[in-house]
């Protein structure tokens, strides 16, 4: 929890109200995170109002642990470490963490109270107090359903890459998830249809992936709790970028920079 503080903090303690996105202009991947945010705060405010203290910490731990810090922080290291200062990407991403942060500190301050303050005046300064602030409010259009169970979905099958991923590593086939290029094999139209607007590399933290519709080879990974989806590890093709560290054809064509991507010959100028 505290490494989720720290991590919220260290990306939005320049954070400007001008960098701020709305909502419809932001990708998928910010609007689950709102939507998470829209179905736990009712179970926030019932939790304190019933003083049941102990369910309301154990839905901010599992939240920041396992859905903010596992999944959409190590998502987006990328795009905030590596994107342009001003790409869309990044500003969605610190504009969405900077309502987190407000939300989660203001949270569990009647739990944590030191730690919540300290969090506090670090953002806002000396002159501030969570003790003083009411939780926000979560606008009406954060709160969508169907959007959660797509993305329950996603993150199954993102769960098959990232177990072949876990098997190559252990075997020294590569040393980090960058190296790879997984192929996800999914049974149905369905399936496919949910990465149409969505970057499956991105979300499994690798150099390239690929959808196909198929059953897969005999050798693909499957779990039992995956149905209708296989994975089959492949290698990136190409060299890795001196910055970002994924692996790319483009890599060594750039006429300045030979050793980075496109992507990060452009953020450095």
């Amino acid at each position: 929890l505290r490494n989720t503080i720290r991590f919220m903090l260290a990306n939005i303690s320049d954070f400007e109200e001008s960098e701020r996105i709305s909502y419809d202009e932001m990708p998928e991947l910010e609007r689950w995170v709102l939507a998470r945010i829209a179905q736990i705060d009712a179970g926030i405010r019932d939790g304190y109002a019933e003083f049941d203290f102990n369910r309301v910490y154990s839905q901010l731990f599992n939240f920041t642990t396992n859905e903010l810090s596992a999944f959409y922080f190590d998502i987006r290291k990328d795009a905030l470490y590596c994107d342009v200062k001003d790409s869309m990407r990044r500003r969605a991403a610190r504009t969405v963490i900077d309502a987190t942060f407000q939300r989660v500190v203001t949270w569990l301050a009647p739990i944590l109270c030191f730690t919540m303050e300290e969090a506090w005046v670090t953002r806002f300064g000396d002159e501030s107090s969570v003790h003083l602030e009411t939780f926000p409010d979560t606008p009406p259009e954060w709160a969508n359903e169907e959007l959660l169970a797509k993305w329950a979905r996603i993150r199954s099958l993102r769960r098959l890459v990232t177990g072949a991923l876990e098997i190559a590593r252990r075997d020294k086939i590569i040393g980090a998830s960058l190296e790879a290029a997984p192929i996800l094999f999914v049974d149905a139209q369905e399936d496919a249809d949910l990465f149409a607007d969505i970057d499956l590399a991105e979300l499994t933290i690798t150099s390239a992936a690929n959808i196909e519709i198929g059953g897969g080879q005999a050798e693909a990974f499957r779990l039992d709790d995956v149905a209708g989806a296989a994975t089959l590890f492949a290698r990136a093709p190409g060299e890795k970028c001196g910055r970002c560290w994924m692996v790319l054809p483009e890599v060594g064509k750039h006429p300045k920079h030979d050793d980075l991507c496109n992507r990060c010959a452009e953020a450095v100028g």
